[in-house]
């Protein structure tokens, strides 16, 4: 009833599937292909049988009818899939999940967790082909990642683009609702509706993201694949739930100004780019442009270094916050609230 999850380094993904195939493996015409295009089909021949096309059902009196749909990807052989929170909604929906290999399987919500917007999924099947889990921690801009999902419904869909940038925070959704995804990738690989909950890999075939939202053309994200995330999924599929403190911030790296940086130690620090309305945040009088220096004691260079301080045990709990601001330091106490899971 459970996965063993491991993180493998993506290091230098594409020049490593570059030089995996053999000629025992070429099929007729593979000699057309260039490099780019060997590695971007090797990664699709490689994950596609681990993602599948997800429609999300909810029983009515006229009985089940489909209200959403979206992609997911198979981490364990034993039935547990990977998606977006957003897509598959509450623990304890269900749908069908079609594979490329034609089955389509009845699935479950075992769990989601809205601030990292993950959620697992099981099937009835315990025969699934998992994908390999690598390090979204060890990507560099630049670097070539490929999407597969199922856009539209056009079900195994691939692209290819670059990561643009690593470690930011922003929101999605409706204002009124908006969720605050943490350490996102940024990457310029066609996404499109229907892609949400699919994989985002690196050249050598490793899942390293699951791909949540469209911002904007040319601008997809990503949930990475790391520590962080591969123990949030561990306890999705172990309990079902993650208890996450919130703070109620969207925002990104920045180097710190020349005059902040006389007496620290750090050079980066997280520069707020939207503050929730009525967050603990907002209450503390934290501000846009804000620059976050410290939270409870601990330097913050990073949305994934607010990300990891997110757990249970701040919950409820008075902590510091050091902010630059105007020119100076700003010290700030706010009490982060429990993630509200509805």
């Amino acid at each position: 009833m459970s996965a063993t999850l491991r993180l493998v380094g993506s290091a230098d993904g594409a020049s490593a599937a570059a030089e995996r195939p053999d000629k025992r493996d070429e099929r007729p015409g593979d000699e057309a292909l260039d490099a780019y295009s060997r590695t971007v089909s090797s990664v699709a021949l490689a994950l596609a049988p681990a993602v599948a096309s997800l429609r999300v059902m909810r029983r009515t009196r006229r009985g089940a009818v489909p209200v959403g749909a979206g992609s997911g990807v198979a981490v364990s052989g034993d039935g547990f899939l990977l998606t977006s929170a957003h897509v598959v909604g509450e623990r304890g929906a269900s749908g069908r999940a079609a594979f490329e290999d034609g089955r389509e399987l009845r699935f479950e919500v075992v769990g989601a967790d809205p601030l990292s917007d993950l959620a697992i999924i099981r099937t009835e099947a315990g025969d699934l082909v998992p994908a390999e889990l690598g390090d979204a921690d060890e990507l560099r801009v630049g670097q070539l990642v490929v999407a597969i999902g199922n856009p539209h419904g056009l079900s195994g869909s691939v692209t290819a683009g670059v990561v643009s940038a690593l470690g930011r925070a922003l929101p999605a959704g409706e204002r009124r609702r908006a969720r605050i995804i943490d350490n996102v990738i940024q990457t310029d690989a066609a996404l499109n509706p229907g892609n949400s909950g699919g994989a985002l890999a690196d050249g050598a075939g490793r899942l390293v993201g699951v791909n949540t939202a469209v911002a904007g053309i040319g601008l997809g994200l990503a949930i990475p694949i790391n520590a962080t995330t591969t123990a949030i999924i561990g306890e999705l599929i172990a309990t079902g739930r993650v208890r996450r403190a919130f703070l109620g911030i969207a925002g990104g790296p920045r180097p710190l100004p020349p005059r902040a940086r006389r007496d620290r130690a750090q050079r980066e620090a997280v520069e707020v780019i939207e503050v929730v309305s009525g967050s603990p945040a907002d209450r503390a009088g934290l501000r846009e442009g804000d620059l976050v220096l410290e939270l409870n004691g601990a330097q913050v260079r990073s949305a994934a270094d607010l990300q990891r301080m997110m757990m249970a045990e701040l919950i409820g709990k008075p902590v510091p916050m050091l902010v630059w601001r105007a020119g100076e330091e700003l010290r700030l106490e706010l009490t982060p609230a429990e993630l509200n899971h509805t």
